[in-house]
């Protein structure tokens, strides 16, 4: 065992004896907060978003300049509020056949890009580090950033990864709800039709330090637990989950447990908050797994029917609400504390996953609501600086680590690891 590994272990056991983490105790605050102290913040704090999917609508044709009446973001309540934006570059499973993984994650990356930078100059900055965030907030724009969602993007070859990062893409998921060829997925563990690596295989351990020597940051949302378990071990660098909440309070699978948490938060990583009701209420959670059968098989009968306006509109049904009474702010919150008083308040985040979802919690149903959640937090307990870490702080610090960590590794050759099935 090298002195590295040595001293990580050494720092998850600590944790798990609750020795080592820096909580911040927080008690209930007992005077009103005032509008004043709300303002501050969100006039202050850059708030960093890791995790929105509205590029699956600019790539169709929306532009984000307009009403997202269907959806959460859109410029208008993005505007003074927002201050640097991961933009999913989303590959659904679908495109794993006949190899169309890498095609649609480019038609992704180009609508960021086109779409949303070189369309709107005068709102948005094209960001890929810790810096030009900041820079973005002084000049009162939105950094716009990219985080690939789903490993099978990169086709099994790590001369892709090459490709995404010089492109502007900083986070990978290394994969979607789907096992891909390198490393399991929560989405499909417990289907025996599947084949499974027992986590990561020896090219996606390979995936993870190129990751590392390019500087691209290791996001762990979606990943099975031993896949989290293997890139914990193999990374050097800080890791993320970029839109994950707490399994203890909402047993979704796709919530990290509290060893997870503890292990993500020991090699200085940050878990950044899901705003989906399904990760944040159990009530919502368990409801909803009742009705799955029912709203799948009407999303099939829709799909199958010809095109047209009816056809259109029975697909707009099968994506609404199921009915179910949302999550509340309160359980966000309650998400929030959990996550600080186990990692700490430099290791959590903000993930809302934003037009990825189909309910939050109607109190924070868009950037705009989230003076809402500031004083929320303020009346928990948590200070400004608190809730500055938490609503971007954090994330920085993690961009400077990895980035750090990169420059380390500078004279490395690039890993020339060939995927083999």
């Amino acid at each position: 065992m090298t002195m590295a590994k040595a001293v990580f272990v050494l720092k998850r056991v600590m944790l798990v004896m609750g020795l080592v983490v820096s909580c911040t105790a927080v008690a209930q605050r007992t005077t009103p907060v005032t509008q004043a102290e709300v303002d501050a913040i969100t006039r202050d704090a850059i708030l960093i978003d890791t995790h929105n999917d509205v590029p699956s609508l600019t790539v169709d044709g929306y532009d984000i300049a307009t009403p997202n009446l269907k959806g959460m973001t859109d410029l208008a309540r993005m505007r003074g509020y927002l201050g640097a934006e991961f933009f999913a570059v989303f590959v659904d499973a679908e495109y794993v056949k006949g190899n169309h993984s890498a095609n649609r994650a480019l038609q992704m990356i180009d609508t960021v890009r086109t779409d949303v930078l070189e369309k709107h100059p005068s709102d948005f900055l094209f960001a890929t580090t810790a810096e030009d965030i900041e820079r973005a907030h002084r000049e009162h724009k939105i950094a716009a950033l990219m985080g690939i969602e789903g490993g099978h993007a990169i086709e099994d070859s790590l001369r892709l990864l090459r490709d995404y990062y010089a492109l502007g893409v900083r986070y990978m998921t290394l994969t979607h709800f789907n096992t891909n060829d390198w490393a399991d997925s929560q989405g499909d563990f417990e289907n025996p039709k599947v084949k499974k690596h027992n986590g990561l295989t020896p090219f996606g351990k390979d995936v993870v330090r190129e990751m590392n020597r390019l500087g691209m940051m290791v996001d762990i949302s979606h990943v099975a637990d031993k896949t989290f378990y293997d890139a914990l071990e193999v990374s050097t660098a800080p890791m993320i989950a970029s839109h994950s909440s707490c399994r203890a309070l909402t047993g979704f699978t796709r919530n990290m447990t509290d060893d997870m948490i503890r292990g993500l938060a020991a090699k200085g990583g940050v878990i950044n908050i899901n705003f989906g009701c399904d990760f944040l209420s159990q009530r919502y959670y368990e409801e909803s797994k009742k009705r799955e059968a029912a709203v799948k098989a009407t999303r099939k009968a829709a799909e199958a029917m010809p095109a047209g306006p009816d056809r259109d509109k029975a697909l707009a049904a099968a994506k609404a609400e199921p009915g179910i009474p949302p999550a509340t702010l309160e359980d966000l919150v309650a998400h929030i504390d959990h996550a600080v008083k186990l990692a700490g308040i430099d290791h959590v985040g903000i993930g809302t996953d934003f037009d990825g979802l189909s309910c939050v919690p109607k109190e924070v149903s868009s950037y705009n609501k989230f003076p809402v959640l500031t004083r929320a937090l303020l009346q928990k307990g948590y200070s400004a600086e608190d809730i500055k870490k938490i609503y971007g702080g954090n994330m920085l610090r993690v961009m400077r680590a990895v980035a750090k960590r990169a420059d380390e590794l500078k004279n490395e050759p690039p890993i020339e690891t060939a995927y083999k099935p």
